[in-house]
């Protein structure tokens, strides 16, 4: 299986609706959500450090993700619209996606945020690194390591905190 990580700039793939509805079926509303704040224009993930990912196995839409900015945390980043088909799991392209989007928001922040909607989300993002932290409307919690080629990896000045209430 020949697997291919593109980024979404223009629009929503046609495949969206595929996907769309196979998450509707299992009770996920977060793709529709997707659809409507792109088409709105609310979110289209073209502020600094966002990015709309999606990932094609032999050519078919396996999955989307997103990172935004997080708004509970300053200089932090939020996985976002994460989704797999379940056909999909477990044949490792969830995660080469996540990996993907925490590789692009090394160069932005130091903390990524996600809210797991349930248990066997709760165990991917853990299997990947993520710690439970359930405050300001996400579950979980990712320091980032900088890459040693990365000019701001000394930089220890880019600290995260929380944003006061």
């Amino acid at each position: 299986m020949t697997i291919d990580i593109r980024t979404f700039r223009d629009g929503l793939p046609q495949e969206i609706a595929d996907l769309e509805s196979e998450a509707r079926r299992e009770g996920y509303l977060h793709i529709t959500r997707l659809v409507d704040e792109w088409s709105t224009g609310d979110n289209r993930f073209q502020r600094d450090g966002e990015r709309l990912l999606g990932a094609y196995a032999d050519e078919v839409l396996a999955g989307i993700g997103g990172m935004t900015v997080e708004t509970a945390m300053s200089g932090a980043l939020r996985m976002r619209r994460f989704y797999m088909r379940p056909a999909m799991r477990g044949r490792g392209i969830g995660r080469m996606l996540a990996m993907a989007l925490l590789d692009h928001a090394r160069s932005f922040c130091t903390v990524v945020t996600v809210h797991a909607g349930n248990d066997g989300a709760a165990r991917f993002w853990e299997s990947i690194g993520f710690q439970p932290h359930g405050r300001d409307g996400h579950s979980h919690l990712l320091a980032l390591q900088r890459r040693s080629d990365d000019p701001a990896a000394s930089d220890l000045r880019r600290c995260v905190t929380p944003r006061s209430p």
